[in-house]
C-alpha cells in the first residue's frame, strides 16, 4: 500500500494561478528536486522535516470531508509521488478538481491522454533561480488551454528571458501565462512596465494573495 509523507494539508483560498481566490484544499509533499535561493517553502523539502503519512484512500476522504471541490497538490515536488496518477484519479471520480503545482523539471507526458488529467501550474525557472538548465522543455508540448505556465521573476534578466521563452513556444496560444515577482525582490509595478513596453498580450501579473492577507511567512494559509 503507498503512503504518501504529507508534510502539511489546509483549506485556503488559492493564493495564484485561474483559481486565485478560490478556497482550495492543499495538500503538501515532502521533497523536492530543486533548490531556489527564493523558496518560500524549502522547510518542506528537507529530510528531517515532520510529516504525516497517509494512504491514497485517508487523502481522498480528508479532501471529501472538507467540503471544498478544488484540490491542489503542492510541495516540494507533487512530481516525484509515486502513483501520483492514481491519487488524481481518485480525487477526481469524487468530483474533485485537481490542480499539480510543479517546478518544471519533470515529465508531464505521463499524463497525456489519461482519462482523469488534472490542470498543471508549471513553473519555467528563470536565471536568477539558478535552476533554468534543469527545466523539462518537452512539457510545452503536452500542456493545454486549461494550464498555465508561470513565470517567478526577480529582476529585469529575468523578465527578458521569460519573454523570449514566451515568444520562442508561443505560450498565450497554449495556456494561461503568468508573471509572479519574488517576493521583496522586484516590484510588480516594474513588471506591468515590462509588459506594456514588450506589448505582452494574454499575459497576466499575478501576486500571491496569501502573503498580503497574512504574514509571508505564516504556514497552513
Amino acid at each position: 500500500m503507498t503512503e504518501y509523507e504529507i508534510a502539511e494539508k489546509f483549506v485556503s483560498i488559492n493564493g495564484e494561478g485561474t483559481k486565485a481566490g478560490e478556497l482550495s484544499v492543499f495538500i503538501r509533499f515532502k521533497g523536492c528536486n530543486l533548490n531556489c535561493p527564493y523558496c518560500d517553502t524549502s522547510w518542506a523539502n528537507t529530510d528531517n522535516v515532520p510529516t504525516q503519512k497517509m494512504t491514497l484512500e485517508e487523502i481522498i476522504k480528508y479532501a471529501d470531508d472538507t467540503g471544498v471541490k478544488n484540490v491542489t497538490l503542492t510541495g516540494g515536488e507533487p512530481m516525484l509521488q509515486k502513483e501520483l496518477y492514481k491519487l488524481v484519479e481518485g480525487l477526481m471520480k469524487g468530483n474533485h478538481c485537481v490542480e499539480i503545482e510543479t517546478n518544471g523539471s519533470l515529465p508531464l507526458k505521463n499524463f497525456v491522454g489519461q482519462k482523469y488529467r488534472p490542470c498543471f501550474t508549471v513553473d519555467y525557472k528563470l536565471p536568477s533561480s539558478k535552476m533554468e538548465h534543469l527545466m523539462c522543455l518537452e512539457n510545452f508540448d503536452c500542456i493545454t488551454h486549461s494550464d498555465t505556465i508561470k513565470f517567478v521573476a526577480g529582476d529585469k534578466t529575468d523578465l527578458v528571458r521569460a519573454a523570449d521563452i514566451i515568444k520562442k513556444y508561443s505560450l498565450q496560444k497554449k495556456c494561461f501565462v503568468y508573471f509572479s515577482p519574488v517576493f521583496g525582490k522586484i516590484d510588480p509595478a516594474e513588471i506591468v512596465d515590462f509588459m506594456k513596453e514588450n506589448e505582452l498580450n494574454d499575459t497576466r501579473l499575478q501576486l500571491q494573495l496569501h502573503k498580503y492577507i497574512w504574514d509571508p511567512e505564516k504556514r497552513g494559509v
